[in-house]
């Protein structure tokens, strides 16, 4: 795919100066531990990024960084009310919505896009929506681990084992003899349980994943007990048997309050009548081995990634094995949205027997994605060692939805993208697209704004009509 035409880069970026306005009145306002904690680190972050925006442009991460610091400015202003007073306070809110916005513009600004994709617009709306993707991607750089010092020499050396593995095994031309075929749980936990004024089942089994002892990790990843047990959050009506829509939720989600919100069971569920089963992915949610959701799946040694996809390709699969196992035949599509589009894509070269897939705003290629903000002295030395992007994309061919065909049938296969998305690089999206032999459906929106957008919703209600079952959907008490 080739780029938009080029935009012409500016050696000063003077919108860098509004965060450092912003800053440096906020770090006026530091006055004791109080002051300090909320309006010195959000405006330290700030100084920093409007630095950067004017002098050495061009890092993906600054804007990320200025997005995240505006959005915990913003939230410092009631506790500043009380310490440094109205007009101050307000006037560090003003400072910091401008510099989201910000963030938001000069996103739209420099960020190249294939020419496959719609230009966004760039108004206040989406300057907003892009400001809130470059905060999130902010809080993931910050609290994920870059692996450096005796980690990262481990994983460079682990990498040369784990290639020669990926060539004696031909997993890099046949990965399906990665992936064995599992069976249905003989038992299953299932406990009542109730979200957001909703009755669901939270379900549990045993995983009883076991990657191949060669694999770097292999042993040290059996030994994350919470990960050994799979989860999913079901809503299932009474009475004849319904379709099934399986949910395959984001990074760093997993917890059903959360899944809940982006999924909506109230239209999926009661609107639309359909069974929902949301697993949870593996180091996620109840799975999770660290403090946040999602930990050691996208950080720490990258070589995880491994594990991880191949066991969550294990897991989805075993979720569809038990349902076909407790009902004769049942219908069901699969609708994943982020990392549960990629593994919706994944998931789809292994599946025959689903009805359709709907993958919205998924990546598809980690080694892109990882590349764009590893920061440079580590990835450096990674290339030092061996270890580029092109390299671990192809470490990662086993795992990746861009190397099987889909086993879906031609009219089942939908993506859905974001124009705006900072979160995903645009193009990806689209290479899933051609990898189907479909197009992709384009919104004007960002990643994080998908839960309220138009084109996502009626992508999977169009998916839904045309499995043929919209004859059976709507409960008595979908107005509720």
């Amino acid at each position: 795919m080739t780029l938009q035409a080029l935009k012409l880069p500016q050696q000063w970026q003077w919108r860098g100066g509004v965060p450092l306005v912003a800053g440096l009145f906020g770090i006026s306002l530091v006055c004791g531990i109080g002051g300090a904690l909320f309006a010195g680190i959000p405006a330290l972050f700030l100084i920093l990024t409007g630095m950067c925006t004017l002098f050495i442009p061009g890092d993906v991460r600054v804007k990320a960084y200025m997005g995240l610091a505006s959005v915990i400015g913003v939230l410092c202003a009631v506790p500043l009310l009380f310490i440094s007073g109205l007009w101050s306070a307000l006037l560090f809110t003003a400072l910091c919505v401008a510099s989201f916005v910000v963030a938001g513009r000069g996103s739209l600004i420099d960020e190249l896009s294939p020419e496959v994709v719609p230009q966004p617009e760039n108004d206040l709306r989406m300057q907003a929506k892009v400001g809130f993707d470059e905060a999130v991607m902010g809080f993931f750089l910050l609290s994920a681990r870059v692996p450096s010092g005796h980690m990262a020499a481990r994983m460079c050396d682990e990498a040369l084992g784990l290639e020669e593995l990926i060539r004696k095994r031909g997993w890099d031309h046949a990965p399906e003899t990665m992936h064995k075929t599992p069976e249905a749980p003989s038992q299953v936990n299932a406990q009542t349980a109730r979200c957001q004024g909703l009755d669901y089942e939270r379900i549990s089994f045993e995983s009883e994943f076991v990657p191949d002892p060669d694999l770097p990790l292999a042993g040290e990843w059996l030994q994350h007990n919470r990960n050994n047990r799979a989860n999913a959050w079901m809503l299932r009506h009474p009475g004849p048997p319904r379709p099934w829509l399986v949910c395959i939720h984001g990074y760093r989600m997993g917890e059903a309050w959360i899944d809940f919100g982006l999924f909506n069971p109230r239209l999926l569920h009661r609107r639309m009548g359909l069974n929902l089963l949301m697993p949870t992915l593996p180091l996620h949610g109840p799975r999770r081995i660290g403090r946040l959701s999602g930990g050691h799946y996208l950080d720490g040694n990258l070589l995880e990634l491994v594990l991880a996809q191949s066991q969550a390709l294990w897991d989805l699969r075993r979720w569809l094995a038990w349902l076909r196992d407790s009902e004769d035949q049942p219908q069901i599509g699969v609708y994943g949205i982020s990392l549960g589009g990629y593994n919706t894509g994944l998931l789809t070269g292994y599946e025959r027997d689903l009805a359709f897939g709907v993958a919205s705003i998924p990546v598809v290629d980690f080694a892109e994605v990882l590349w764009r903000v590893i920061p440079p002295v580590h990835k450096q030395y990674f290339e030092a060692r061996g270890i580029t992007e092109d390299h671990y994309r192809d470490l990662l061919r086993a795992v990746s939805p861009l190397t099987m065909p889909s086993r879906l049938p031609q009219d089942g296969r939908y993506v859905v993208a974001a124009n705006a998305d900072r979160i995903v690089p645009v193009g990806q999206p689209a290479l899933l697209a051609q990898h189907w032999g479909v197009e992709a459906r384009w919104y004007q929106g960002s990643h994080m704004s998908i839960a309220h957008e138009f084109e996502p919703r009626m992508t999977l209600e169009q998916a839904v009509k045309q499995a043929g079952w919209s004859s059976g959907t709507g409960t008595s008490d979908e107005a509720s």
